[in-house]
């Protein structure tokens, strides 16, 4: 993999000069560059299979250069990163086609996962749609953007019946529910499919965790059961985790 060359744009020597780093001790060959303008002139724009780009900078900042990449029909993947996370800025990179919109610091692990993904295709985990289910409307909104910024597709409902009555059932390969529901609830969701025969792996969520409710979801085969709130980091291994899971094994966290 050390053919595929990674640029960083941030404006911050600091982090420039780490991030190029652990992205070299990731097998990967890395090229740093302290702006967009640098970036654009430079003879490696069309060498580079990844960007990573800071979101604020002075002049030409990570938006603008998304932007003018994709004015010039260059389909570069960008995973932009920030640490003034905003959901504005968030929800405009995502919608115009970034992979990931990650917090600085971030890990290494959650780095390299997202490259991969960034280089199987415009990010072959695209492929994998993950479904939330809540009734909180701010929980649904947060979640999804959340999901959308490690580089899936996310869709949400309000209830199991609009999930059910969706056409995205069938294409859900990661299922999210809040226990409690008004009306059919997490748990008689979980029940629902399995009788129906679908074997989405689901991941449990919920503000009031029990026991019982626990030992019954994952009993019944549920890859995890979260009490809110819950990391960032922790969910999207989690997410992996069902993703990879063919053995119905069941994770408690």
């Amino acid at each position: 993999m050390s053919k595929n060359l990674i640029s960083v744009v941030d404006d911050d020597a600091s982090v420039l000069r780490t991030t190029t780093l652990l992205i070299e001790s990731l097998g990967f060959r890395a090229a740093g560059f302290e702006s967009a303008e640098l970036f654009l002139n430079s003879g490696q724009l069309h060498e580079t299979s990844c960007l990573i780009v800071d979101v604020r900078m002075p002049g030409m900042s990570g938006l603008q250069l998304q932007s003018h990449l994709a004015g010039l029909g260059c389909k570069i993947p960008i995973i932009f990163i920030t640490a003034y996370d905003d959901t504005i800025s968030r929800q405009r990179a995502l919608q115009a086609g970034a992979v990931a919109f990650l917090g600085k610091p971030f890990t290494g692990e959650t780095l390299l996962q997202t490259i991969h993904s960034a280089l199987r295709g415009q990010l072959g985990v695209r492929k994998n749609l993950i479904s939330l289910v809540d009734d909180d409307e701010s929980i649904r909104r947060t979640t999804t953007l959340l999901i959308k910024s490690f580089g899936f597709h996310a869709t949400a409902f309000e209830s199991a019946e609009s999930f059910l009555k969706s056409g995205q059932l069938h294409e859900t390969s990661c299922l999210i529910i809040d226990i409690q529901m008004p009306d059919m609830n997490g748990l008689q969701l979980q029940s629902h499919l399995a009788a129906a025969g679908y074997k989405i792996p689901i991941i449990f969520i919920t503000a009031h965790d029990n026991k019982e409710s626990r030992q019954q979801a994952l009993q019944a085969g549920a890859v995890a059961f979260l009490g809110k709130p819950f990391s960032d980091e922790l969910l999207l291994q989690i997410i992996r985790a069902a993703l990879r899971q063919d053995d119905g094994t069941a994770m408690a966290k």
